[in-house]
């Protein structure tokens, strides 16, 4: 995805002051490591993750989990085995009644719980490298300032011999969902009573079929790109579990008082759709903060809405062996009739789909759109790993037990909690009793299991010190008498030796 011409940039701010949390509202409770990203390839980010990391814009943060109020579990769910719960049916038939007859659900609200941008976990703007600085550290002049450094030599033919993470090429910048009936797998035949001939087919079903190929004509004609499927069910497999496509698909009538329509616009770098979309995804996204996390008229700006959600230092990636979209950031936004209802906001990496944040116009918040979009991402996600089969998960963020509205994530199973130790996966049922007796805990139960992928050697760190890339072993002599060896030291640890020795920490 990356080549060797990528390079991820950092600055790490530590982890020593604490903040307000966003979950139990304690002023000072909130304690995290986090690091400004200037520039980040999707394999690095993927791999801090894994790490229990996470991003918000361009500020990645870890929180220190056995020293925060609300300790925050990464935790990614199995997309190819998920089973719709029945609370998930129930999410799926209250929209299909709402756009087959056009009438929201009466009586008391859901209410569900969701994330709150992580507003106040740091510092969010870098405070030692200039903008205008890092756009100059050109990778050609990189590579040229690297030469003059003969101890580099040995580190750099290792960066470069990475596996590529992509390789660039056109790809178009919208994904179309319309209906949720898009191109999918041709149907099997079933099994009648002659096996010789096909079997008999319900007009409803020939209904649908036709509707499926003028949709694919249509799309062939506008040269949009059908990712998520949910074609319908044939007669062979009606008879069987019915899919989570299967469920979607059927909470969409054909003859409806309302369409919706799921499109996928890549945020970074924007592409036309998502300027042309920008104000109107930005007013959802304002009455959102005010209607559900009480925010002031004045807060949700759009520099706010700009920083939090719609910047990212993920940049356009592609693969032959990846999906059609690329990987990088995106906005999925939710179309009814005319006009965005929802905005989805995810990360498509080497081997997830990661959820950074949904908002949506708390005029349809009876409908449950957080379950829903959370349900439609896992779909997309299934039909990606057709593409890639390394992208296999569903990355939910963090899940918090010690907050009981933000267990809903513990409902998409089966799903798995990070070790907070050993940053091992563990399936979800062993962790939660150890975190009924303590908000903190370490879930691999083996004693003598470490960190596999811990800091082993300091002096293979990367660093970006005047503009040339150089190990740490190098920059330490470079910078006689230098007292920064604790900070980097930690840095290195946090991000665990194989990001060590392929990002590059600025140093001024």
């Amino acid at each position: 995805m990356a080549g060797n011409k990528s390079f991820t940039i950092v600055e790490y701010f530590g982890g020593d002051g604490g903040y307000r949390c966003g979950y139990c509202k304690n002023e000072m409770g909130n304690v995290s490591h986090g690091m400004w990203s200037h520039t980040m390839t999707v394999q690095d980010y993927q791999d801090l993750i894994d790490r229990g990391w996470r991003r918000s814009g361009k500020y990645v943060y870890k929180p220190i989990m056995n020293k925060t109020c609300c300790p925050q579990y990464t935790i990614r769910c199995h997309a190819l085995k998920f089973e719709p719960t029945k609370s998930h049916k129930k999410v799926l038939k209250k929209l299909s009644k709402f756009i087959s007859k056009g009438e929201l659900p009466t009586g008391q609200n859901d209410a569900e719980p969701m994330d709150s941008v992580c507003e106040d976990v740091g510092p969010r703007e870098p405070n030692k490298l200039s903008q205008a600085e890092v756009k100059c550290v050109a990778v050609t002049d990189i590579q040229k300032k690297e030469a003059d450094c003969p101890s580099i030599t040995e580190i750099k033919e290792e960066v470069a011999d990475a596996p590529a993470a992509g390789s660039e090429k056109s790809r178009k910048d919208e994904v179309s969902v319309s209906d949720g009936k898009n191109t999918g797998p041709k149907p099997v035949a079933g099994i009648g009573a002659d096996p010789n001939r096909p079997p008999c087919r319900k007009a409803k079903d020939l209904r649908k079929e036709r509707r499926l190929q003028k949709e694919q004509m249509r799309q062939r004609t506008d040269g949009v790109s059908s990712i998520v499927s949910t074609t319908p069910p044939t007669p062979s497999q009606s008879s069987q579990c019915k899919t989570l496509e299967d469920f979607i698909s059927e909470s969409l009538p054909d003859i409806s008082s309302h369409c919706l329509e799921v499109r996928l616009v890549r945020s970074n770098p924007p592409s036309p759709q998502f300027k042309a979309s920008f104000d109107a995804s930005y007013q959802v996204y304002k009455l959102y903060q005010m209607a559900i996390h009480k925010d002031p008229p004045d807060k949700p700006s759009e520099s706010q809405f700009r920083r939090f959600l719609c910047d990212s230092p993920l940049e356009a990636e592609y693969s032959p062996d990846g999906p059609e979209v690329g990987y990088g950031s995106f906005h999925q936004q939710y179309w009814l009739d005319d006009r965005i209802v929802a905005v989805g906001v995810i990360d498509i990496l080497p081997t997830c789909v990661s959820s950074v944040y949904l908002y949506y116009n708390p005029e349809f918040a009876s409908l449950s759109l957080g379950s829903y979009s959370a349900l439609r991402e896992i779909a997309f996600t299934r039909q990606l790993q057709k593409q890639s089969p390394k992208l296999a998960y569903y990355y939910l963020g963090f899940y918090i037990h010690s907050c009981p509205k933000m267990r809903y994530k513990g409902q998409y199973r089966p799903s798995d909690l990070l070790c907070p130790e050993t940053y091992v996966w563990v399936p979800i049922e062993q962790c939660l009793p150890h975190l009924e007796n303590s908000r903190y805990a370490r879930f691999n139960q083996d004693p003598d299991a470490g960190d596999a992928r811990g800091l082993k050697d300091i002096d293979r760190a990367m660093m970006l010190y005047k503009r040339v890339v150089m190990p740490y072993a190098v920059y330490s002599r470079k910078r006689k008498g230098s007292s920064d060896e604790t900070e980097v030291q930690k840095y290195a640890s946090l991000v665990g030796q194989d990001c060590a020795e392929r990002i590059l920490l600025y140093r001024s």
